[in-house]
């Protein structure tokens, strides 16, 4: 079937689907406030705010972070110094070959209970920050930072090795020239698995919840199903938490779309930069012949 075909038939599932959820309300006892859902998404609480702010704030910080060991691991995995190449792998290995949320509740609770690092709180100027929420930092950190370091090491092998032979020539050191050469034109290879990265991240911080002490946009939603005038109400404070979700990642994907077309300007690759915005969020493209 090709794509002209298929979305049709799509969008009938997709209302079929839609048929089948508002029939099963109908008949359900469960007592509905649909409120909830406008109420949480246009009119937030306090509540609501800083735990979306807090997501985006462990995001960016976690990204920024994940980004910089990305690098460190990928310079290591083509040093020519056998020690850095294995300490490299064997830390790409660790923290790709084991789950994320085992790391998290590893280096918190695990380094905690052994008092190998108890996690204080971090008294910062005019900010606090809770010991969990370091620890939901770290994890994020590393466990990224393994993945980074791959995308990295791929967008640096892309690179013709005679630019680096050239700024050597030229009497540049191997770290300046991996900064002033190598590594900007690998940009245009690692931005966009790099944002894809950072979506990711947008709702992986949602693990955090076995933290307890992390309110996360998740933890957030959940406490309010849990106490408050909205006790009891699943269905339509996830709807919401999905909508925030959904609203935070396509703000990304937009930001992301105009940063490749950006990276891509004079290098004749302007037209084929990456997917445009219907396809970055909804997937194929009107003429792309699925089958």
């Amino acid at each position: 079937m090709t794509g002209r075909g298929a979305r049709p038939a799509v969008r009938l599932a997709g209302l079929l689907i839609l048929g089948l959820l508002l029939a099963s309300c109908a008949k359900s006892t469960y007592p509905y406030n649909w409120s909830i859902v406008p109420d949480s998404v246009f009119r937030p609480s306090k509540l609501i705010l800083v735990g979306v702010w807090l997501t985006l704030s462990i995001s960016v910080v976690s990204q920024l972070l994940g980004t910089l060991l990305g690098v460190i691991g990928a310079v290591g995995k083509i040093s020519r110094l056998r020690l850095m190449r294995w300490g490299a792998s064997i830390y790409v290995w660790l923290f790709r070959g084991t789950p994320l949320l085992v790391q998290i509740t590893f280096i918190y609770f695990g380094l905690g209970v052994t008092h190998i690092y108890s996690w204080p709180d971090l008294n910062l100027p005019g900010l606090v920050v809770p010991g969990a929420i370091q620890a939901g930092i770290v994890a994020l950190s590393v466990n990224e930072g393994a993945y980074m370091t791959e995308i990295v090491r791929a967008g640096i092998l892309s690179i013709d090795p005679g630019q680096m032979e050239a700024a050597k020539s030229l009497g540049m050191t191997y770290s300046k020239a991996m900064r002033r050469i190598v590594l900007p034109q690998a940009a245009r290879v690692i931005v966009p698995p790099l944002g894809n990265e950072f979506n990711n991240m947008l709702k992986t911080t949602s693990l955090l919840v076995v933290l307890g002490n992390v309110p996360e946009l998740y933890v957030t939603f959940s406490r309010m199903n849990a106490s408050g005038p909205t006790v009891f109400h699943p269905f339509e404070l996830f709807i919401a938490a999905a909508i925030w979700y959904l609203l935070l990642t396509s703000i990304w994907g937009i930001i992301q779309a105009q940063i490749e077309r950006r990276l891509a300007r004079g290098t004749g690759a302007a037209a084929t930069a990456g997917p445009g915005l219907r396809e970055r969020f909804f997937g194929a493209s009107p003429g792309s012949g699925l089958r």
